[in-house]
């Protein structure tokens, strides 16, 4: 066999396989969705079924002997080639996967599909007890998993470079301390300042229809495709992209409060036009993949915070909103701005303002180091979660459901997952900045509504680079420098200086 037909066979294999990934992507979201409560156990087999046939594909023994045709040819020679960039990850995921024992797979996916499920009962009754049997389980088997995958250093370093190739614990704390240290100097100048802004502009009368009805003018007018998306409600919001031509959206309504729908919509919007922004010649393959979810939430980081809490946003849209909400029908813009950017510790990570967001992603990601460490157990994860907060936020939550179960993440499986929220942050103000420096101005440019040469240069320097790099190569490239944390402390200083006159 030919290296190019070696070549074409797993390109093949690589697609149908992303066909059948797309079906449990369908069936994943209409969980979220649609889904009768007593229809949850039977979509757990659904799930447990796809994600054994997928592990069987993903572990054939022919794809080690293609691999083997190709690795060293001159097929890929060129190691930024689709070629080349396909046959390095299809190497990367091969090995991982056939790591991973086909019983340990499906024991994985029935285990998180019905921890999902619980933890949406559980959370609102406060159930951290009928809740904890299925984190136990899901926790024992991510750390076998891990095992499994086996790593250099820890065993939290299996997990994160599943979601971030190329990262390490050591570095994201080493990155993390960075950003701690300066967030809490300016969180501690904040509180001190005499500025207080007044929110109780966005604790007014919203009505849910007049919330979507504005979320599908803002999303068309960004530039979200909504003939290729949708956008539906969930308990907890997430974007799933489906393939090419169809990526959903979820947000959820608050009819007493602004700031739910529009920033969550906004956050998965970004998520969204990067899943629309892949190559979809590329699609089922890595070079149709998006590299990472640090990278991707620095996308949809980037649309909500940098973009849409920014006053040259708001310019443009203030009247729009006025005509939505009659609500906002006498107020002033400088007023709603102040208060979209209050700072205020708050015990919730998604409704969390700019300055504390990261406070929340070090707590969770110094939590699931301990457990995986071993060095905290399930039981005493709540009170280790109430101590965190207490000291770097000086807050606790007085209901659980408000604490250490306030995401869905850990029931989904998804440990490892935390730190790629502040990556996201980090990688987005580095972007930005370089965005600026090619485009000009960004803020004058959102006040005449135009939001096309920003995401046009994230097409072109991002989305369709696929997985072409890995993301501090990416980052490489597109702004000619490493991960440097000094955009985003420069960036909250200058922001939130200037608001709090600090």
């Amino acid at each position: 066999m030919t290296a190019h037909e070696a070549y074409d066979w797993l390109e093949q294999h690589s697609k149908e396989t992303a066909y059948l990934a797309a079906f449990g992507a369908l069936a994943g979201w209409d969980q979220a969705t649609y889904t009768p409560r007593k229809g949850h156990p039977h979509r757990a087999m659904m799930q447990a079924a796809l994600a054994k046939l997928l592990h069987q594909r993903s572990t054939d023994p022919h794809i080690g002997d293609m691999l083997e045709q190709l690795e060293g040819s001159s097929f890929v020679g060129d190691p930024a080639s689709p070629e080349a960039v396909n046959v390095r990850e299809w190497r990367r995921t091969y090995d991982l996967q056939s790591k991973i024992p086909e019983r340990l797979a499906v024991e994985l996916a029935q285990a998180t599909s019905e921890g999902q499920a619980i933890w949406e009962e559980a959370r609102p009754k406060n159930d951290w007890e009928g809740f904890k049997p299925i984190l136990k389980r899901v926790f024992a088997l991510t750390r076998e998993a891990a095992d499994a995958i086996g790593y250099a250093q820890e065993r939290y370093d299996a997990l994160l470079d599943q979601y971030e190739p190329g990262a390490t614990a050591r570095q994201v704390e080493g990155v993390f301390k960075r950003l701690r240290e300066a967030t809490v100097d300016l969180l501690g100048r904040i509180e001190g300042s005499s500025s207080k802004p007044d929110s109780s502009i966005l604790h007014r009368s919203f009505a849910k229809a007049a919330q979507e009805d504005f979320a599908n003018d803002f999303l068309g007018k960004i530039g979200f495709d909504l003939e290729a998306g949708r956008l539906d409600t969930v308990a907890h919001p997430f974007m799933q992209g489906i393939g090419p031509g169809d990526v959903r959206l979820t947000t959820r309504y608050l009819e007493d409060f602004f700031n739910p729908a529009f920033f969550g919509t906004v956050h998965e919007m970004g998520h969204g036009v990067y899943g629309q922004g892949l190559l979809p010649e590329y699609y089922g393959t890595p070079m149709g993949t998006e590299v990472s979810l640090g990278i991707h939430e620095s996308q949809s980081r980037t649309w909500e915070n940098l973009v849409g809490r920014s006053l040259g946003f708001w310019r443009y849209f203030w009247p729009r909103a006025q005509e939505y909400f009659p609500a906002f029908e006498n107020a002033k813009l400088e007023d709603f701005y102040a208060a979209i950017n209050a700072v205020k510790p708050s015990l919730i990570r998604v409704e969390a303002d700019e300055v504390t967001y990261n406070l929340h992603i070090m707590i969770r990601f110094e939590v699931e180091l301990a457990l995986l460490r071993g060095e905290l157990e399930v039981d005493d994860a709540p009170a280790a979660w109430d101590a965190k907060y207490q000291e770097y936020l000086g807050i606790q939550a007085p209901q659980i459901k408000d604490g250490v179960m306030q995401d869905v993440h850990w029931s989904a499986g998804l440990i490892g997952y935390f730190p790629t929220y502040a990556l996201g942050n980090l990688y987005g103000a580095q972007f930005f900045a370089q965005a600026e420096r090619d485009l000009g101005n960004l803020q004058a440019q959102f006040a005449k509504g135009e939001f096309a040469p920003l995401l046009e240069w994230q097409r072109e320097h991002i989305h369709r680079q696929g997985s072409r790099y890995w993301p501090r190569d990416l980052l490489k490239k597109a702004t000619s420098e490493d991960l440097n944390p000094q955009y985003l402390v420069d960036y909250l200083n200058r922001k939130f200086g200037a608001l709090y006159g600090v």
